[in-house]
Order: C-alpha cells, then sequence, then structure tokens
C-alpha cells in the first residue's frame, strides 16, 4: 500500500473558492480534505501490460457492468472470479485493489462500493454533480471523465435549470475551452454535495463523448452508506 499523509488545512483554506489539484505524486489525494479543493488528481499512465489486458477484457466482454462491494483483502479475489484468465497475470485486479486499498485507508473504510464498467456510450453525458460524499474515477481505456473548474459554473443551469438545452446551449458555461478533461490512467478524487461543508460546491463534471466503436472501460470506488 502507498500511505498517504492526510493534509493539514489551515485557516487560510476556509472560504477560498474551491480549485482542483493535481500532481504525479499519489499523496496529492489526501488534498481532498482541504476546503478549498473539490478535487484531488493523481496523474499517471497506465502501463503496457494493464493496456493489453484491458484491450483483451474489452474484446471478449464488451457488455461488462461489475457492481460489487469489496474490502481491500477480497478485490482482487472477486476480480479474478469474473475476469479469469482475461487477467491471468493479474495485473488489473492489482491495481484495482491497490485504489481500493487506497481509498479504504485514505477515509477509514473496511469496504467500498466498486463499479467496472465498459461503456460504448456516454455513462452521464450532461454536466452535473453527484450527491455523495466523495467518488474516486479512473478511465482504464479511452477518454477520462470530463469537469469544470468551480469558478466558470454557472450552477443554476444545472438538472432542470438547462431547461432542456444541452451543455453547449444552456450556458453552464461560456467557452469549450473551460471544458477540462482527465487523461487516461489519471486517478482523481471528486468531491460531492453530500460531503460536509461542501454544499453548492461539488464538482461539476460529466462523462466524455464516446466515438464509434470506441469502447472505455471506467472504475469508480463510492463510500458506501
Amino acid at each position: 500500500m502507498i500511505a498517504l499523509i492526510q493534509s493539514v488545512e489551515t485557516e487560510n483554506d476556509i472560504h477560498k473558492i474551491p480549485t482542483s489539484v493535481e500532481s504525479s505524486e499519489p499523496t496529492v489525494l489526501s488534498d481532498i480534505y482541504q476546503s478549498s479543493k473539490n478535487m484531488a488528481i493523481w496523474q499517471r499512465t497506465n502501463s503496457n501490460q494493464i493496456d493489453n489486458t484491458v484491450d483483451k477484457i474489452l474484446e471478449s466482454k464488451k457488455s461488462l457492468k461489475l457492481v460489487i462491494e469489496v474490502t481491500p483483502q477480497s478485490t482482487q479475489t472477486d476480480l479474478q472470479r469474473v475476469l479469469g484468465e482475461l487477467d491471468s497475470d493479474k495485473v488489473l485486479s492489482s491495481d484495482i485493489a491497490k485504489l481500493v486499498d487506497m481509498f479504504c485507508y485514505l477515509f477509514e473504510l473496511e469496504s467500498v462500493g466498486l463499479r467496472l464498467t465498459a461503456l460504448q456510450e456516454s455513462m452521464c453525458p450532461r454536466f452535473h454533480v453527484d450527491k455523495v460524499d466523495c467518488r474516486l474515477i479512473t478511465t482504464y481505456k479511452g477518454n477520462g471523465t470530463q469537469w469544470l473548474p468551480h469558478e466558470i459554473v454557472d450552477r443554476s443551469k444545472l438538472g432542470a435549470g438547462n431547461k432542456g438545452l444541452n451543455d453547449d446551449l444552456s450556458g453552464i458555461y461560456k467557452k469549450e475551452i473551460d471544458i477540462k478533461n482527465l487523461a487516461c490512467g489519471d486517478v482523481a478524487l471528486l468531491k460531492g454535495e453530500a460531503w460536509i461543508g461542501n454544499e453548492n460546491a461539488g464538482i461539476v463534471h460529466r462523462s466524455p463523448p464516446v466515438a464509434k466503436e470506441e469502447t472505455r472501460l471506467v472504475l469508480t470506488l463510492d463510500i458506501l452508506p
């Protein structure tokens, strides 16, 4: 397990406009505890082994949709029951188990909700916020999640406020350049509306468009009720 040192919040962090933070070091994920941060991004690139394994899995299981509760100790075994020889070297299940371990350690959890999904279309194509405390998202294949910096979002356009208009017409953002993208392989913690003190500041995000004949493989981890 990679140790995560919880960030110490200072008085200056309070009441700041929420911002994202990113680093190539996994310890950046602990910055999610700062009230001034609503997204923490561990920038990383999937190994060639993981890429090859993911390609093999998607060739065989284009409709993969795994939703289970796991513990750090059970994750790899639970995934092997589903993936079997498709992950013969256990490189993908091992990587996911590491992320589960980190997530549980960071939030002092015994188990988490795991979703591993192959997608041929956008699962959540509209910009939105999640009614959760915090969610981990990483993309193993395809384009990463899109998000908007807090300071440029017109939150009145979320949900019914868009009046049925697409995101590019609703006014939720001003320019296409405002849209940010996670890279494939990045591991992100997205603070939601249920995080205490983060009301009306949950990170606004959406699934990226999926090209024809393309399949994404996305992992999410959630804190269970």
